[in-house]
């Protein structure tokens, strides 16, 4: 049955959920192939971090994706249908577990996120500047 997004636990099903796919998929499972072997805990509990601090606001997260994910694509290329397949993930994720106005945020605000990925990285001169 599904529920509303109202703590940390919710969140944190949210996430692995969606990690879960993404490493099972064809496409983004590559990305994640360093921090997956040595990292992976840490990675999912800074992600959990990052989640609850975009839609409850609780100051908690403190990295930079933006700047993480450019470095990251210095490495391997992420193109414009890796952002695309990373919503569609998120959002069925979000649909198949929750209802109501938290899940609704998170389907608007990883919109917003790709968004500003998308142009950040794949607009950038080889610079990388932002």
């Amino acid at each position: 049955m599904k529920k509303k997004i109202e703590k940390v636990e919710d969140v944190q099903l949210l996430v692995r959920s969606f990690y879960n796919k993404v490493l099972q998929d064809e496409l983004l499972s590559s990305f994640f192939s360093y921090v997956r072997t040595d990292h992976w805990e840490k990675h999912l509990e800074l992600l959990d971090s990052f989640w609850y601090n975009v839609l409850f606001y609780t100051g908690g997260y403190t990295g930079n994706p933006l700047q993480t994910h450019l470095s990251m694509h210095r490495f391997k290329s992420l193109k414009h249908e890796d952002f695309d397949r990373w919503l569609k993930l998120f959002n069925e994720t979000v649909d198949e577990l929750f209802i109501g106005k938290k899940a609704e945020l998170a389907k608007q605000r990883a919109v917003s996120i790709a968004t500003v990925m998308r142009m950040k990285i794949l607009n950038t001169g080889e610079s990388g500047s932002l």
